[in-house]
């Protein structure tokens, strides 16, 4: 035995451990095998499941084939569960591994069919039960693998064990055999009533003996036997061992007594307490042969012989099939034990020892079960007898050829019956037979007739009820109708008699009402004294409105097609209603009935009636094309007042309708009613409604409400709507676009190209309904040119100032609006000249061969290198000179003309401090150049090899610097010439347009005057350029100048937009 138990642990270990490991499928069925053909019962086999329960709950039969068929049932549903098992092992678990439902027919048909299957799924850990299955709890993530995979093995090793006892191939089958004794009986073998114990099948002697005294691992429903001592003290025996159950019995214990093998002996009696022990050896013997039982009566454990008929023992209520395990005719019977409980012969249900009848069928507790057959069948029972079989569980009638009752599940108790076997002679006496055999009638069983007849009735009900669906005739209309027309009788169409014959009778209801209302008072009485009201009688004498179809239909569904009935019923179901209207305030008794009868006794329908009388000066005051009476405000009914405002202006309370009242009947404010109400609206303050009905306008100072006030959304500024509208309207037809402004703090400042955008965009929606449409339209005209400025094919005529968008690819462009052509690269007026040369070209030869160009000398070169608007790219021939910022008058763009970068007051640099209106120059600029001496550009120029020009052209003009500028002339701005003295050296302009031009040489060849810096000019350059000024200790000057200069050189480039005209 234990060697047994070692070899089996080391193979289920070994078995365990392939489970894990992929690809090893050959290696876990060969451990499987391994465990299977282990010679150990069940019962110390299996560690985990309830293995040798499952077997005897699961096998069911009277013979060796109906319970090998049990069996290949419980075999696969347990390859059911083994694939669950694998699925929770594999590495690849499915998606919805966590849950098992009910409702999957795979489950249902094995796993859920079996007992003990739920079991198994619970070891797996499918402990949380749901409604609709079994679940993991919520806190476990993972599946205990190793426990799973023990479980796993088990159920393999139990299939493979079922499959191979299914094939007869099992090694050791006698350990189920001990278990489910219908293995060892054939099909066409009788159950042995007096034998003692199992009849053999084979020479194995483990089959020939009887089942262990004291087992304490005895499947439910066996019954263990009493182990007897003979007074001698060597005794014959036919038990196993009292421990392990599975190896006969070698000695008897008097002292402890027990029956054991040889090797339970050993370990049981090898403590030093038990060693004094007096053991019997006992010699086995082979069992005593079976006696054959009559075949009407069966002998029960107890001796007590019994009918066929009953299945429990009336002695001592063992089951028929506990006699297998009855003691040997040398045995006393054994005494029955105290009865605590009993199960009812007829109906199996278990009842309580004190219980006399049972709690199902009430039949007596000593009352047997009821024949299932006569004792004299007749020709008809017979035939039916034949072709059914009654279930001895639920007493359904099922098919002879079904194994299995279709109600309950519960297996066949009597073998299929042979269809060649011949019929038992009947016990009738024979009589001469007559000359004409009278024809036999067979009869029909009355409870299944009465259900036939019921079952047809009601599904040819259903069938005239979806055909009156169809025709529009309700279901019960349908069977009210049956019961009229056929007193319930299912013949004829419904339907038809619906349609033909219901009016009719809808009418013979009606005129019986009538009569009822003008009858004397003891038909009223029975109406209404009921109920104890009296006045009901006086009002339905008064009445003569008739009722209508509908309420007659509605009461003759209601009485089940009795007219009379149905007539009371409506009279009853009119007085209701009337006195229903009387309580919403219409008394008139006559108006309620006709309502009534004119929407077929519908109370809603009738109260529509009844109020739309009343509503008719309402409807002829709303579809009347009368303008609408103003509201009085000093009329003396000041709750009228409210009301009306209330109606009128939907306020949101009884109170801001009594503040608006005493708002307009103050006599010092003036205000009108739809402001105080749109002032009431948004809060209920009286002084913050007094402050926002008195908003005094900046520009025309006048008071007005809050609503006729209008405002930006760059600022916070408010102005009435005239002055809103006056103002923008002028800016439209007369001023620029970014004139468009607020009239109070001029804001936003729309340099910048962000805020325009955003900035319009919210303007549009404001001027769409304040401006004129022609106004409006010119808005947008000029929106539209603001956009067109910003692409880049679009080009600004150098003749009338005209802009158009151009897409061809030649420089000569003609001007659509005065016909002129100019360059679209240089912008200069097309010359014949200019026809085959670039720009650049061009320009040398007019210098090289125009006399007016040469007379113009650098004042014409300053002209053609002017003023260009980096935001619309208009050109300005006029010089920089002295001041630097300069506004463009196409698109009002303020920028500095040295270094095109934009003047603004909300500066977007974060490091700067400066306020009001200012640029950031770079060191490259004109605003910082021109400050230096016109030798010091000059020696800047000479380092990096650039010529420069510093005599006087021929033909010019000397003394008078002839250079285009623009000038400030009172509120206009002017372009004229310099008129400043010019001086010697300097190519006949003034010192500061000399610079300039000397600027512009620097400025094309992008060199930069750092170098020239002294020591002050480079601290101040490091401070506006925020470079570093830490010095370092000891550090001397010039290192310190070196070190910041090439920081000042890598660190601030040049100027990105300043021209680089050469």
């Amino acid at each position: 035995m234990a060697m047994l138990s070692a070899q089996l642990e080391e193979v289920r270990s070994q078995a365990e451990k392939s489970l894990f490991m992929p690809g090893s499928a050959q290696e876990v069925r060969t451990g499987v095998y391994a465990m299977a053909n282990i010679p150990l019962p069940p019962s110390a086999k299996y560690r985990y499941i309830a293995a040798e329960a499952m077997v005897i709950e699961n096998s069911g039969g009277s013979n060796k084939n109906e319970t090998i068929a049990s069996l290949q049932k419980l075999s696969t549903a347990l390859n059911i569960l083994e694939k669950y098992g694998s699925n929770l092992t594999s590495s690849n678990r499915p998606k919805y591994w966590r849950t098992v439902k009910h409702n999957n027919p795979v489950f249902r048909a094995t796993v859920d069919a079996i007992h003990g299957g739920r079991a198994v799924l619970c070891l797996y850990g499918y402990t949380n039960q749901q409604p609709d299955g079994l679940s993991f709890p919520d806190e476990v993530i993972e599946p205990d693998i190793a426990k799973v995979a023990s479980v796993t093995l088990e159920v393999m090793s139990l299939r493979m064990e079922l499959d191979m006892l299914v094939k007869d191939v099992h090694p050791h089958p006698e350990f189920f055999e001990r278990i489910i004794h219908s293995l060892t009986r054939k099909d066409d073998e009788e159950v042995s009533t007096d034998s003692a114990a199992v009849s053999p099948v084979s020479d194995r002697p483990w089959q020939r003996m009887s089942l262990p005294m004291n087992s304490l691992s005895q499947p439910k429903g066996l019954l263990s036997l009493s182990s007897l001592t003979s007074a001698k003290q060597t005794a014959l025996s036919t038990d196993y061992c009292g421990i392990c159950r599975i190896f006969p019995v070698a000695s008897h214990c008097n002292t402890c007594a027990q029956s054991l093998c040889s090797e339970c002996d050993r370990l049981y009696h090898s403590p030093s307490g038990r060693a004094m022990h007096i053991r019997v050896p006992v010699a086995p013997s082979r069992p005593s042969k079976t006696v054959s039982a009559s075949l009407a009566t069966w002998q029960c454990s107890c001796t007590t012989v019994n009918t066929m008929q009953q299945v429990l023992c009336d002695t001592c209520e063992r089951p028929r099939l506990a006699a297998a395990a009855a003691p040997t005719m040398h045995e006393e019977p054994q005494q029955p034990s105290t009865i605590t409980e009993w199960q009812c012969k007829s109906c199996t249900v278990v009842n309580t020892g004190s219980s006399v009848l049972c709690e199902v069928c009430e039949r007596p507790r000593l009352a047997t079960r009821p024949p299932v057959t006569p004792s004299r069948p007749t020709p008809s029972t017979a035939v039916l007898l034949d072709s059914q079989w009654i279930c001895q569980v639920c007493t359904y009638a099922n098919h002879a050829s079904s194994l299995r009752c279709e109600m309950c599940d519960f297996l066949r108790s009597d073998p299929v019956p042979s269809p060649s076997k011949p019929l038992p002679p009947s016990p009738v006496i024979d009589f001469t037979p007559l000359s004409i055999r009278p024809k036999l009638t067979p009869t029909e069983d009355p409870d299944l007739k009465r259900q036939r007849l019921m079952r047809e009735e009601g599904l040819k009900l259903i069938q005239l009820i979806r055909e009156g669906e169809i025709k529009g005739v309700s279901p019960e209309e349908v069977y009210t109708s049956l019961r009229v027309s056929g007193s319930g009788s299912l013949s004829g169409s419904p339907c038809d008699w619906v349609k033909t014959e219901l009016p009719l009778r809808l009418d013979e209801i009606c005129a019986i009402a009538a009569s009822f209302q003008h009858s004397p008072k003891p038909l009223h009485s029975t109406l209404f004294n009921c109920t104890g009201e009296e006045s009901g009688l006086e009002g339905l004498k008064s009445g003569t409105v008739p009722l209508s179809r509908a309420e007659a239909k509605q009461a003759w569904l209601t009485a089940g097609g009795d007219s009379e009935k149905a007539a009371r019923q409506a009279l009853r179901d009119r007085w209701a209603k009337v006195k229903e209207l009387a309580s919403l305030g219409f008394t008139d008794t006559a108006a309620c009935e006709e309502a009534l009868r004119q929407s077929g006794g519908e109370v809603r329908g009738a109260l529509v009636l009844l109020q739309r009388p009343l509503l008719e000066p309402f409807h002829k005051h709303m579809w009347s094309d009368e303008p609408e009476q103003p509201i009085d405000i000093n009329h003396p009914d000041k709750q009228r007042v409210c009301r009306r405002l209330l109606a009128t202006y939907d306020l949101p309370s009884w109170g801001r309708c009594e503040l608006v009242l005493s708002l307009l009947r103050d006599p010092a404010a003036p205000y009108t009613l739809e402001d105080v109400v749109q002032a009431v609206r948004e809060s209920h303050d009286r002084d913050f409604i007094r402050r926002v009905l008195t908003k005094e306008c900046p520009i025309c100072l006048s008071v007005f409400p809050h609503s006729k006030m209008q405002s930006l959304t760059s600022c916070q500024c408010s102005v009435c709507s005239g002055c809103f509208k006056q103002h923008f309207t002028i800016a439209v037809r007369d001023k620029h676009i970014r004139d468009m402004v607020c009239p109070v703090c001029w804001e936003p400042d729309i340099n910048d190209p962000e805020h325009l955008n955003s900035y319009f965009s919210t303007l549009d929606i404001q001027l769409r309904d304040c401006l004129e449409p022609d106004v409006y339209e010119l808005f947008h005209k000029k929106l539209t040119e603001q956009a067109l400025i910003k692409d880049p094919k679009f080009l600004w005529c150098s003749h009338c100032s005209y802009g158009f968008i151009y897409d061809g690819d030649q420089l000569k462009v003609t001007c659509l609006q005065c016909r002129n052509s100019f360059c679209a690269q240089c912008k200069k007026p097309w010359e014949a000249q200019h026809a085959g040369l670039s720009c650049e070209q061009f320009q040398l030869w007019k210098r090289e061969n125009d006399p007016e160009y040469q007379r113009q000398g650098l004042a014409g070169y300053l002209r053609d290198n002017g003023i260009t608007c980096p935001n619309c790219r208009f050109q300005y021939a006029l010089a920089r000179g002295g001041c630097m910022h300069f506004s463009c008058s196409q698109c009002r763009y303020q920028f500095c003309s040295g270094c095109n970068n934009p003047f603004h007051t909300t500066c977007a640099v974060a490091q700067c401090s400066v306020t009001g209106l200012h640029a950031h120059h770079p060191r490259d600029c004109l605003f910082y150049l021109r400050d230096w001496e016109p030798s010091r550009l000059q020696a800047l120029l000479q380092k990096n090899g650039v010529a420069y020009n510093t005599d006087t052209a021929p033909g010019t003009q000397t003394g008078v610097c002839g250079v285009i500028e623009q000038k400030d002339e009172g509120a206009h701005q002017t372009d004229s010439a310099c008129g400043a003295q010019t001086q010697p050296g300097q190519a006949g302009l003034c010192e500061k347009h000399y610079r300039e031009y000397l600027v512009s040489l620097i400025n094309g060849y992008s060199i930069d005057p750092a170098p020239l810096f002294n020591f002050n000019e480079l601290l101040l350059a490091c401070r506006r350029y925020q470079v570093e000024l830490a010095r370092g200790e000891g550090e001397d000057d010039r290192p310190y100048y070196n070190r910041l200069m090439k920081k000042l050189l890598e660190d601030v480039p040049l100027g990105d937009k300043v021209p680089r005209k050469k």
